[in-house]
C-alpha cells in the first residue's frame, strides 16, 4: 500500500472517530438537558430547601442530645455547613440522572411538566413546608385518624398510591441506612468503640419503630397534600407511578435522595464525633 493510500485511509479513520466522537458529545448533551429538565419540573431545588430546613432542626436536636455545647454557636454553624442546598441538589440531580440508566426521561418531563403534575408537585411541597412547623403535623396526623374512623375515600387512594410505589419501605430502608452511616460517622471520628455487627444490630433494632413512623407521617403527608385534587388527578398519578416509566423514576429518586441523606449523616456523625473528642480535651 502507498504511502498516499495509508495517509489517506488514517485520515478517513480519524474523520469517523471525531465523527463518533461528536455524536457521543452530543448525545450527552442532549442527555444531560433531559435530566435538567426533569429536574426542574420536579422542583428538586425546592424540595432541597425544605429538607435543609428539615436538616438544621434535626441537627440542633442531635447537638442537644448528644453535646454539652450543642446549643452553642459554634454546633449550628457546623450543622448548617453540613446541610448545604447546593451540594445536597447536586448529588440528587447527578443520583437522578445515574439512576435513571436507558430509561427515556420525556414521558417524566411530560408529566411533571403538565398544569396536573406542576400542580401536584406544588401540593407536595406545600404540605412539605407546613410539616416543617411540628403543631401543623401534629394536627396532620389526628385529622387523619379523624378520616379513618369517617372511612374517607381519599384514604384509599393515599393507601393504593404508597402500596404501588413501595412508600413505606422505601423510606424505612433510607431512614435505617441513614442512621448506619450516622454510627458510622461517630465510630470513625472516635466517638463510640462498635463493631459492624453491633452497629447493624442496634440500627435494626430500630426497624419497627421507624416503620410504624413512617407509615403514620406518609399519610398524614399524602391526604394533606392531595386533599384539593380531584379524583380524576389522583387517578392519573397513580396510573403514571403504576406505568414503566414511574416506576423508574420512582426508583431514581429515592436512589438518588437515599444516597444524598446518607453522606450528611455520616457528615453529621463524624461532626459530633470531633465535638465531643474536644469536649473531654
Amino acid at each position: 500500500m502507498s504511502g498516499t493510500v495509508i495517509r489517506g485511509a488514517l485520515a478517513g479513520l480519524v474523520l469517523a472517530i471525531g465523527a463518533m466522537c461528536q455524536a457521543v458529545a452530543q448525545q450527552g448533551a442532549e442527555r444531560s438537558a433531559q435530566i435538567d429538565a426533569l429536574i426542574a419540573a420536579l422542583r428538586i431545588a425546592d424540595t432541597v430547601a425544605v429538607m435543609r430546613e428539615e436538616g438544621l432542626v434535626f441537627g440542633r436536636e442531635v447537638g442537644s442530645d448528644m453535646l454539652a455545647d450543642g446549643e452553642s454557636d459554634g454546633w449550628p454553624a457546623v450543622v448548617s455547613r453540613i446541610y448545604d442546598a447546593e451540594k445536597m441538589r447536586a448529588l440528587v440531580t447527578q443520583g437522578i440522572g445515574e439512576a435513571l440508566g436507558g430509561a427515556d426521561p420525556e414521558p417524566m418531563i411530560a408529566f411533571f411538566a403538565s398544569p396536573r403534575g406542576q400542580e401536584i408537585v406544588a401540593l407536595e411541597l406545600a404540605a412539605r413546608r407546613a410539616f416543617l412547623d411540628p403543631v401543623v403535623e401534629e394536627s396532620a396526623r389526628e385529622r387523619l385518624e379523624t378520616r379513618r374512623d369517617a372511612n374517607d375515600p381519599l384514604l384509599d387512594h393515599v393507601d393504593r398510591l404508597i402500596e404501588d410505589s413501595d412508600l413505606i419501605e422505601r423510606n424505612v430502608s433510607g431512614a435505617l441506612n441513614a442512621n448506619l452511616m450516622f454510627y458510622n460517622g461517630l465510630v470513625d471520628g472516635g466517638a463510640l468503640e462498635m463493631s459492624q455487627d453491633d452497629i447493624l444490630a442496634d440500627v435494626w433494632s430500630q426497624e419497627d419503630e421507624v416503620r410504624e413512623d413512617a407509615r403514620d407521617w406518609l399519610q398524614s403527608f399524602l391526604v394533606m397534600a392531595y386533599d384539593p385534587l380531584s379524583e380524576t388527578d389522583l387517578e392519573a398519578y397513580a396510573a403514571f407511578y403504576r406505568s414503566p416509566d414511574g416506576q423508574a423514576l420512582n426508583r431514581a429518586t429515592f436512589t438518588a435522595f437515599d444516597r444524598m441523606y446518607e453522606e450528611i449523616s455520616y457528615l453529621l456523625g463524624r461532626a459530633v464525633a470531633q465535638r465531643m473528642q474536644s469536649e473531654r480535651l
